[in-house]
């Protein structure tokens, strides 16, 4: 599958790939003029300091869209008016980096640490317990930067709109917000000289930003990424940051990028939802009416000219200890495309990269991984339509060195052989068929898909209003398909030919001790710089401990500063009765069968779970490497690739999972099963049944090229392994540390934490020279059991009144197909995994920067604890840990979190410097937390950040999947949602006391990162290591 980079953190990847169309809803409605609060306002009229420009009515997406300008500055608004509760607003700035000092992204964060109207600090952070928003956040992209927030609530949503106007416009930037947030020189754990046996007066560099570039410069893939990007796009710096220039940057710098940049002369605004237009205009216009217009660096940037290639480029990078040491390269060939405001030819690209790229039995795919050049693709192939010419690459992961050439030579080989043989025109008819589907499927955060999909071409001079006709540019290519060869005339033009940029990253086993010598030496060269001026080392080491300590002083008053000047929304305006969604049982002989009808917009969602009693835990850790076989092996009859094709034309897309889940009564008992889930056109139901009975039990395991593939399924997820558990350090490290608490615990480490990742790169080191038959009858195993027809199986169906009836004999067909209940095989004893964790686990990878928990088991869904429990896990975070991790420690991030149903509580931090110091903080948090004197509005605020989720807006298909999906049926949501409303200081107080600070020696510890010798000698810790190793064990070495 394709895979490039996503959001990390608060900061979009250089690129992002534009959205699919599973982001769009179809349903009719007309309108011709628009429609503000009661009043029509026509083009060129004008309203609130504001003039319409044009409008646009899309009825496939049920949206009518206003383009409106601010008469003053200029700054363009976009506002799209939909019936959908859920409200979108954005306001975004042009912020092309002038350099790598990652200014863009600083200033992201020092915009929401106070402005002239909040003049607190961070009033961001401080709001999200204020709010009912169910998201709030800040993205810094490659040459532009937003601030996006949606809400239900009316008042929530004019709250929100003045913060953050005010944020993004009157930021007060502070020093010590930069140094905080940015960088600074300091020691480690300031103002505890005299205090603690564990203080350390070293001095280091810190930030936020910092930390956060150094763990996402960890991640190989990213770091792929973003040096193909340095070298294609160097016209557009580094706007995250790269952390050898960000301690370039002044604090002079980052003030006067946001005076040239955070204009509305700069800005674009979006609004989104059913609320008026008239609701948020006036209060916009009143905020941008205090500036004049103002030129700013609007400039849309450039790739290279390619047009003297070939042209080949090398860079060095990290080695891969998951991966075979003869596997470590990474290479890629990339040509530019055409303007990407073209929609129907960028769209036609789009659909070229599909047809080339996606699927086992895609013509690249074959010729390329299928063919052993490499396990997986480059971050960075596929079509790129974010900038203003769009990219296509195509490249591989885990290539040997003596390979490297021939990777293009493949790729030019494979396009120049498809240019020979044309599209299949069935494969055309597929995509297109996934693109009426996306229009149909009715998603939650339609509006913030929207959203991200416009932004990057609105930047870069696409037309929004072009962007958002979608059956307009669908029909225009369909036109043009129809005149002879039009997508082998787009392969011709734009990669026959020479013009291209080879990448390739090449493994450097020094290369984490060469970032560790050149940031000592950064940080001898800028503390010499302070010795200098100030006449002695002494001196200087002096200076820097006290800006620290006055860093710290102004932290430590921020707890109790005044909030009153923060708006809010209040506990009274949270529903107390739950918003049922019912759902009727039935039965098909012994299968269960739950109905949800609803408006499904012609689409019917199937759901079934086969539970599995007894599976030896040889059987379960293979469970992800047997559903990722059924999408790649084929059947007797059928290949892997038709399967797909028929898939795409039949169905929104197959998926079988492993599922598992806590009793809502007992902690200690969980079940398990695979999950099967797939949605199609009601006119295509009974073509989804035999699809997913086919592949349940037809995928061929006993085929020729079955062990090769398989083989191949293992290579690819080992290669993607080190880069996954980078960008989510933290789950993993909970996973690891929950597993020895609890059965689901237990079992999610198993198929999906660290524990799995050491299986699987095991397995894919293997030598080819060594047969998978173990493995291979394992998988037949499975397949006997894995989905029969008994009491253990049961399913859901969620479709519209109109279409129950082919759905009940369509499923009754399935069933007929599944065979009787198959007894799961025990094993020999030899083979069992150790399922046995210590206390205190440290896991030694390749980071920069390290990652965190610590769990603890507490009690079911159902107590009357569980939910003063899930209250102070919020207030743990937004008053104690965010303030202590990530403000005073640097850490990117940190908190409590409460798992109701899974019975745990536990604690993490993400890209932490220190983990030991937080490790500290946390294991006094529950004392902190009994002590503490709450107010009625610390828990007040507590129960609006419990209800953000809670009462998240629910996608169709997902409506009855918790009752299905983990026993918890609406009556017991009901009783939970009124102990969440009623819970009381004093309960606080007392599940303080009895699970965090009682409970705390019951506490298993999870840390990954790099330095070995981080707790060398600390009671109770084992060390573990992650690497390719013989033989077939799961567990990590120790």
């Amino acid at each position: 599958m394709l895979r490039r980079p996503g959001t990390f953190g608060s900061i979009y990847v250089r690129r992002r790939r534009i959205c699919d169309s599973s982001l769009f809803n179809k349903k009719r409605r007309l309108a011709s003029v628009a429609t503000l609060s009661n009043h029509e306002i026509r083009l060129g009229q004008p309203l609130h300091g504001f003039t319409l420009k044009r409008q646009k009515h899309v009825p496939e997406l049920q949206l009518t869209a206003y383009e409106l300008q601010h008469d003053r500055t200029g700054a363009e608004y976009l506002h799209i008016d939909r019936d959908d509760k859920n409200n979108v607003f954005s306001i975004a700035f042009k912020t092309n980096p002038p350099d790598n000092t990652g200014v863009p992204h600083i200033l992201e964060h020092t915009t929401l640490c106070g402005s002239e109207k909040y003049p607190i600090r961070d009033p961001f952070f401080k709001m999200l317990p204020r709010s009912l928003s169910n998201f709030m956040n800040a993205f810094t992209s490659s040459d532009h930067t937003s601030y996006p927030f949606a809400t239900t609530n009316h008042q929530d949503f004019s709250n929100l709109l003045s913060v953050y106007l005010d944020a993004t416009l009157n930021p007060l930037l502070k020093e010590h917000d930069f140094r905080q947030e940015g960088w600074r020189i300091g020691p480690k754990n300031p103002g505890q000289q005299q205090e603690t046996k564990d203080s350390d007066d070293t001095l280091v560099f810190k930030g936020v930003v910092y930390n956060e570039m150094k763990g996402q410069m960890s991640d190989a893939s990213y770091l792929y990424y973003i040096r193909f990007q340095d070298h294609i796009f160097p016209a557009i710096n580094n706007s995250g940051g790269d952390p050898q220039k960000m301690t370039d940057l002044s604090y002079g710098d980052l003030k006067t990028f946001h005076a040239r940049n955070y204009h509305p002369s700069n800005a674009k605004l979006f609004t989104y939802g059913n609320m008026p237009l008239a609701d948020h205009i006036a209060e916009i216009s009143r905020r941008l009416d205090r500036f004049d217009s103002s030129q700013a660096d609007r400039n849309i940037k450039m790739p290279i000219n390619l047009s003297g290639g070939p042209l080949y480029l090398t860079v060095k990078g990290p080695t891969d200890p998951l991966v075979d040491k003869e596997m470590q390269y990474k290479t890629s060939t990339s040509w530019l495309m055409g303007d990407t405001s073209d929609m129907v030819e960028s769209f036609a690209l789009r659909i070229m990269s599909s047809l080339l790229l996606d699927g086992y039995g895609s013509p690249l795919y074959r010729a390329l991984i299928e063919a052993g050049l490499g396990p997986d693709w480059s971050p960075n192939t596929g079509y790129d339509s974010g900038g203003k010419v769009g990219i296509f690459s195509v490249g591989l992961n885990g290539v040997r060195k003596e390979d490297v050439p021939k990777v293009e030579e493949a790729i030019r080989s494979s396009l120049r052989e498809i240019y020979e043989t044309g599209f299949d025109d069935s494969k055309i008819d597929g995509l297109l068929h996934q693109a009426e589907l996306g229009l149909k499927h009715k998603t939650a955060n339609f509006g913030m898909g929207i959203m991200q999909r416009l932004q990057p071409g609105w930047f870069n001079g696409s037309d929004p209003l072009d962007m958002l006709a979608w059956n307009e540019t669908v029909n225009a290519f369909k036109t043009k398909c129809a005149q002879e060869d039009y997508l082998k005339g787009l392969l011709e033009k734009y990669l026959l030919n020479e013009n291209c940029l080879t990448f390739t990253m090449e493994p450097d086993e020094n290369y984490g001790a060469s970032l560790r010598e050149e940031e000592d030496a950064r940080l001898a060269k800028e503390i010499a710089g302070m010795t200098q001026s100030l006449g002695s080392e002494a001196e200087a080491r002096a200076e820097l401990i006290n800006q620290e300590l006055k860093l710290v002083d102004a932290q430590s008053k921020a707890p109790t500063e005044d909030l009153s000047c923060l708006p809010s929304v209040h506990v009274q305006d949270v529903p107390r009765d739950l918003e049922r969604k019912p759902v009727r049982d039935s039965k098909v002989g012994d299968v269960k069968v739950q109905w949800r009808e609803a408006s499904t917009n012609g689409l019917t969602y199937f759901r079934a779970i086969n539970a599995l009693e007894g599976l030896p835990a040889e059987l379960r850790i293979l469970l992800p490497l047997f559903t990722d076989s059924l999408m790649r092996l084929g059947t007797k009859d059928k290949t892997m690739e038709q399967l797909e094709d028929l898939i795409k034309l039949k169905t929104g897309g197959i998926a079988v999972s492993y599922h598992s889940s806590t009793s809502p009564h007992d902690i200690l008992k969980a079940t398990e099963g695979l999950s099967l889930s797939v949605y199609a056109l009601d006119s295509n139901v009974p073509a989804m049944y035999e699809l997913l009975s086919t592949l349940i039990h037809q995928t061929n395991f006993d085929g020729p090229e079955a062990e090769s593939r398989v083989r191949e399924l293992l290579q690819g997820t080992a290669n993607g392994a080190l880069g996954s558990i980078a960008s989510a350090g933290h789950s993993y490290a909970r996973r690891y540390a929950e597993a020895g608490l609890t059965s689901q615990g237990l079992l999610n480490e198993q198929i999906g934490g660290l524990t799995q990742v050491q299986q699987t790169a095991n397995l894919a080191s293997r030598p080819s020279s060594e047969s998978l038959s173990d493995i291979m009858a394992k998988l037949r195993a499975i397949q006997d059991f894995a989905v029969t027809k008994s009491s253990d199986f049961r399913t859901a169906i969620t479709c519209g009144a109109e279409s129950v009836s082919v759905n009940e004999t369509a499923l009754q067909g399935f069933l007929s197909t599944l065979k009787r209940s198959s007894k799961i095989p025990a094993l020999d004893e030899s083979q069992a995994l150790d399922t046995t964790f210590a206390t205190k686990s440290f896991f030694s990878l390749p980071y920069q920067v390290y990652y965190s928990a610590l769990a603890l088991p507490t009690v079911p869904y159902t107590h009357t604890s569980s939910a003063p429990l899930q209250i102070l896990s919020q207030l743990l975070t937004h008053k104690h840990l965010h303030h202590e991790i990530r403000e005073k420690g640097g850490a990117y991030g940190g908190g409590a979190y409460s798992r109701g149903l899974s019975g745990l509580f536990g604690f993490y931090s993400y890209r932490d410097p220190n983990p030991r110091n937080t490790l500290k903080i946390i294991s006094n948090a529950g004392r902190w937390a009994r002590d503490k004197r709450w107010t009625d509005q610390d828990l007040e605020e507590a129960k609006l950040s419990v209800f953000q989720s809670v009462d998240a807006p629910e996608s169709v298909s997902d409506e009855g999947m918790t009752r299905f999906l983990s026993g918890v049926d609406e009556d017991m949501e009901q009783r939970k949602r009124e102990q969440l409303l009623d819970v009381k200081k004093e309960d606080l107080v007392e599940v303080a006391q009895k699970y965090l600070v009682e409970g705390m020696g019951k506490a298993r510890v999870a840390v990954l990162g790099e330095d070995k010798e981080l707790f060398k000698g600390s009671e109770g810790w084992e060390t573990k290591h992650l690497q390719m190793a013989e033989g077939s064990g799961g567990e990590p070495e120790v």
